[in-house]
């Protein structure tokens, strides 16, 4: 025969069990967020090194040297006279 206390052990088996079962998946969604941070870590370098090159490379293209060969491909040159200031005088106004 069965004691009554069966159906007690019997609960906490199952209980037991799906402790287990929730552990386990909660495992398991752990390990996936783990790799998908090292893939989202691999990436952000990957992006900062693409970074840094465009960055040079606007730099570089910003130097005088390199717009001036730009432009003289163009039909461009530099001035040879420099530039002059032009100064306006304001004059106060004085129909008070």
């Amino acid at each position: 025969m069965v004691s009554g206390d069966a159906p007690k052990n019997w609960l906490f088996i199952i209980f037991a069990s799906f402790l287990a079962t929730v552990m386990i998946g909660s495992s398991h969604s752990a390990d996936k967020k783990v790799h998908q941070i090292a893939a989202l870590n691999e990436e952000v370098k990957e992006l900062r090194s693409q970074f840094v090159e465009v960055r040079s490379d606007v730099q570089r293209l910003k130097l005088e040297s390199t717009i001036t060969k730009i432009v003289e491909e163009k039909g461009l040159y530099p001035s040879e006279t420099p530039p002059k200031k032009i100064r306006v005088k304001s004059v106060e106004n004085t129909n008070e």
